[in-house]
């Protein structure tokens, strides 16, 4: 089982007489989503403990028993009480006041075509083609539609690229800070994740020393978040062009997730790694954020790079979807008019990222302690506060006193206490962000 900081999660076995602990790991994605169940019960402020089950029926990566933590089980408690809390953590775009076409959403499912059956591994080819036709002209760039496979999730397209690449135990390297997307799925696909670094000096870089001490005869790709999640941080020409030198000498393949990549703070559009040809490359994204639809299920994944390695990777691409054919005809036939919706729900997230970064800016300027740390993109934001208080305790204490909820850096694993995280896409950000700072005095 692979290491991690993140949730300082600790296994016990209950199988052997001295219950010594196991290797550290943890948790996944849904650590971090508050529209999730199981994170509003167990997500984690410090940690997660997870014990082993004495049953021997079931493989230990599904052994878990949760334990709520201090943070839950005081928002457990204030909400109990009748606390009316302002939640600076939500990521669901439905939930945050956009107006969403109805009309056009649920007519885009009004589709004859999906009463038949067309089982396609990379799925539907109108359903590729728009995919292409989103990078023709949304960022100019050119992607053949057998180079595009669909998938329900950029989840499942971790699973797949980790199937191609990865034997048991091998390891691919992920950034941190980051978001916890990635250790649930590694686990599950038998991948040791390794952690390199983001460093930050008015704004964020790869930190190529950790990166090369990272590698092992064992690694079989580096990973990206393109922009990062939760620095908003977007990858450097320069950096690419040391990945791709690197990813070549070693050969190594590139794991690039760009869901937020259409949502450039400064409004100038960056560059996809769709266009990457010089390592082989997997790019992925979807329409929960591209289009903020969430609830519809549909993601991608574009191939790229050298065409003696694309092709080949593609083939066996083909063949592991093929085993699923996970993406329902309904959903595919409608995603060229649910894919449109980007086109009016984009401007709504733009406007409203930007004019809270606005407003975040000005009210923590001047603001003794308190640092707001430089981004590009995303719609996440990120200060630094002075003091000794561990993240978990700085976010009781806001959630109590403030009656705020703010995400504590560690679940990012931040390589240090004092850094909070909070999502521009509240529609009460004033509201919250005034309470939180007058908090702080």
């Amino acid at each position: 089982m692979c290491f991690s900081a993140l949730a300082d999660v600790i296994f016990i076995s209950e199988c052997v007489n001295s219950h010594a602990a196991l290797p550290w790991c943890s948790l996944g994605r849904d650590y971090l989503r508050p529209e999730s169940r199981a994170v509003r019960r167990f997500a984690r402020g410090a940690t997660w403990r997870m014990v082993l089950s004495r049953c021997e029926m079931f493989s230990e990566r599904t052994n878990w028993k949760l334990t709520p933590n201090r943070y839950t089980q005081a928002r457990e408690e204030m909400r109990a009480s009748g606390t009316e809390l302002i939640d600076l953590t939500v990521s669901n775009t439905t939930e945050c006041g956009l107006h969403y076409d109805s009309a056009a959403i649920l007519g885009a499912f009004q589709n004859a075509k999906a009463l038949g059956y067309e089982p396609e591994a990379k799925g539907l080819l109108a359903a590729r083609e728009e995919v292409a036709r989103y990078y023709r002209e949304d960022h100019e760039e050119t992607v053949d539609p057998e180079s595009v496979l669909l998938t329900t999730s950029t989840s499942e397209a971790y699973s797949y690229v980790f199937r191609l690449l990865c034997n048991a135990h091998d390891e691919v390297l992920v950034p941190t800070p980051s978001y916890p997307l990635f250790d649930f799925l590694g686990d599950l696909q038998d991948v040791t994740l390794i952690r390199y670094q983001l460093h930050y000096a008015q704004g964020w870089f790869v930190d190529f020393d950790s990166v090369l001490a990272a590698l092992t005869p064992r690694t079989r790709a580096i990973l990206l978040v393109h922009p990062n999640n939760p620095t908003g941080s977007f990858v450097k020409s320069e950096e690419v062009a040391r990945l791709n030198k690197l990813c070549r000498e070693r050969g190594l393949a590139l794991i690039v997730d760009e869901v937020f990549l259409d949502y450039s703070l400064d409004g100038a559009p960056r560059r996809t790694f769709v266009a990457n040809r010089d390592a082989l490359t997997f790019t992925l994204s979807g329409l929960s954020k591209i289009a903020a639809l969430p609830q519809m299920k549909v993601a991608w994944m574009v191939t790229t790079g050298p065409e003696t390695l694309v092709r080949p990777a593609l083939e066996r691409l083909e063949i592991i979807a093929d085993t699923y054919l996970s993406l329902s005809s309904v959903t595919q036939w409608a995603f060229p008019k649910l894919f449109e919706q980007r086109k009016s729900l984009q401007p709504q997230l733009q406007d409203r990222v930007r004019e809270n970064w606005s407003y975040l800016k000005s009210a923590v300027n001047g603001k003794a302690g308190c640092e707001l740390l430089d981004t590009e993109g995303g719609w996440y934001a990120v200060l630094r506060v002075a003091g000794d208080r561990s993240d978990e305790d700085l976010a009781i204490e806001i959630m109590k006193n403030a009656h705020v909820l703010v995400h504590p850096g560690h679940f990012y694993e931040f390589p240090s206490d004092g850094h909070l995280v909070v999502s521009l896409i509240v529609s009460r950000f004033h509201q919250g962000i005034s309470a939180l700072l007058g908090l702080m005095g």
